[in-house]
């Protein structure tokens, strides 16, 4: 195990295997940032790859009509998609990637042999990552840690000349590998026969026709480490077993009972050895990842209703867009000469994919108000009668305005959604009716509901702003204990998460005087911050309806 201790050098042996047999290990995760060791390992892949992006249109994946051809010959002419071609895809970005999209790719991962897939996973946070329809479906996940180290081995093509699928395989070396994935709290049978596949890779490089105890143990820490779920229990349950019972067929040479791991013990610590530390930490349960688009830089925000007609654009015919023809026509006019002149032109209009223009609409996305009103200690109903009468005041100018209202009150240990977003002033009253009031101030839980039901509208093509209104400092931590330092240390934790989610917030405190601990929070959320002492529903609307504008 000694030569797989060393990340790189497990990269380069798995793209050395990838080489050999492609068609059964289906490709590979390479999860590391744009740079030169990326540009490097990507650089020694067996083959070289044809690159798609998380956006890419469903005529690029399966052809489509070539409009140009089409109309310059008279017949229909289809363009070939990325499926129709074998051969290995990067896919860059693949921790942006949708579900719609992976589902592709996963089917054509399924029904084509020869379709492989390489996805450039750059997400710096455990819940950044490749879907896993995908990532279940390639052998192996590339991370090397630190700098490349100089001479890295490249990877040759073809060194030997056993074919992978030539070496032989018995029971007893599945039975092995499928044991140790569930000893690893692997559920999907793709782990072993992905591990079994590079195996028998592994045994080909070396030129041997049948598995060894380095086959499977190679196998196993390129396969495994970052599938695995659970780390095998430690303790040895043999102790306290009851011997096995000996059996009294002379033709039973206890072959029947011989199906446990080879070295087990050896091959366990060795791939313990190469899990991650924060393993049951950083589990991300099976199905879920970030919400496709992702955030920071490159994000895609579009709004959630259509507006008004804006000037056309050059595009391309992808299925999703609208083909402005007016526009398409008056560029194309320009050009009708030139191209009737030469003798390729055989049509009265000849149209290039250069002159396609396509309808844009001005994306209006509603907005979202979300009220969290502190509901703790005695001046709680003061507080809450003033966010109910300035929740109904600001419903009156949201049917004019097309904004939605929500309410989060937080008392005691936790916060909780009163009122999910809506617009109806009945049902608004119906919620507001009654709010209960007392008990400790667990500010960071009220910003963990916030920032996932402003994450939640995001979603749905809205634009949340949180307005958070407290009296008080916090003075409960976000795992319900009494903690004043500690809760003050998870409430600056999310308001930075939300700033950096670009989440808008406005900080109104409705203490008796201004509180410092308030205004550091405002800044750390990069919010506006309002001491308002006393203040009635009118005159907090009119505060928040001024700093909302000024925004």
């Amino acid at each position: 195990m000694s030569a797989l201790t060393d990340s790189w050098q497990r990269a380069a042996l798995a793209l050395r295997l990838l080489a050999l047999d492609p068609g059964s290990l289906r490709g590979a995760v390479i999860r590391m940032r744009s740079g030169p060791d990326r540009a490097a390992v990507i650089g020694a892949l067996p083959v070289k790859t044809r690159r798609i992006h998380p956006n890419i249109s469903d005529e690029q994946l399966y052809g489509g009509l070539d409009l140009s051809a089409t109309l310059k010959s008279g017949q229909l002419i289809d363009n070939k998609g990325i499926f129709s071609i074998s051969g290995i895809v990067a896919l860059t970005m693949a921790e942006r990637c949708g579900a719609d999209l992976a589902a592709k790719l996963a089917l054509q991962l399924d029904a084509d042999p020869d379709f492989g897939l390489i996805a450039l996973d750059e997400g710096a946070e455990p819940d950044e990552a490749t879907p896993p329809a995908l990532s279940e479906r390639l052998a192996f996940c590339i991370e090397p840690e630190g700098r490349m180290p100089p001479g890295w081995p490249s990877v040759p093509a073809g060194t030997t000349s056993i074919a992978p699928r030539a070496v032989a395989v018995n029971s007893s070396d599945i039975e092995a590998l499928t044991t140790l994935a569930a000893q690893f709290g692997i559920d999907s049978l793709r782990a072993p026969q992905l591990a079994l596949a590079a195996a028998r890779a592994h045994a080909a490089l070396h030129n041997r026709l049948h598995l060894t105890e380095d086959d499977l143990e190679a196998a196993a820490a390129l396969v495994y480490p970052h599938r695995a779920t659970a780390v095998p229990d430690q303790q040895d349950s043999t102790e306290d077993a009851p011997p096995p019972e000996q059996s009294d067929d002379p033709g039973n040479d206890g072959q029947d009972q011989d199906l446990t791991l080879p070295d087990g013990d050896m091959m366990i610590e060795a791939i313990k050895a190469l899990l991650p530390p924060d393993l049951l930490a950083g589990l991300v349960p099976a199905g879920t990842t970030r919400a496709a688009g992702g955030g920071g830089a490159g994000k895609a925000r579009k709004g959630n209703r259509r507006g008004r007609p804006l000037p056309s654009r050059p595009g391309r015919l992808d299925g999703q867009t609208r083909i402005d023809l007016v526009a398409t026509l008056r560029a194309a006019a320009p050009w009708q000469p030139m191209r009737r002149a030469t003798a390729a032109a055989q049509t009265a209009l000849a149209i290039r994919p250069s002159d396609i223009r396509v309808k844009r609409y001005q994306d209006q996305s509603d907005r979202l108000l979300i009220f969290t009103v502190d509901a703790s200690g005695s001046a709680a109903m003061s507080r809450l009668n003033e966010a109910k009468g300035a929740v109904e005041l600001l419903l009156g100018q949201a049917y004019a305005a097309r904004d939605h209202v929500a309410l989060i009150a937080f008392r005691g240990t936790a916060a909780e959604l009163l009122l999910p977003p809506t617009r109806s002033l009945v049902q608004t009253k119906r919620r507001l009716a009654t709010l209960p009031g007392g008990g400790g101030t667990p500010l960071a839980a009220a910003l963990q509901q916030s920032a996932l039901l402003a994450s939640q509208s995001i979603a749905r093509g809205m634009t949340p702003t949180v307005i958070l209104l407290t009296d008080g400092r916090a003075n409960v931590a976000l795992d319900g204990t009494p903690d004043r330092a500690q809760a003050g240390n998870d409430a600056e934790r999310l308001a930075r998460m939300m700033r950096a989610q670009g989440t808008g917030a406005l900080v109104i405190d409705m203490g008796a005087r201004p509180t410092a601990s308030l205004k550091a929070l405002a800044g750390l959320l990069g919010a506006p911050y309002l001491a308002l002492p006393r203040a009635d529903a009118q005159r907090l609307t009119g505060a928040v309806s001024a700093a909302l504008g000024a925004a």
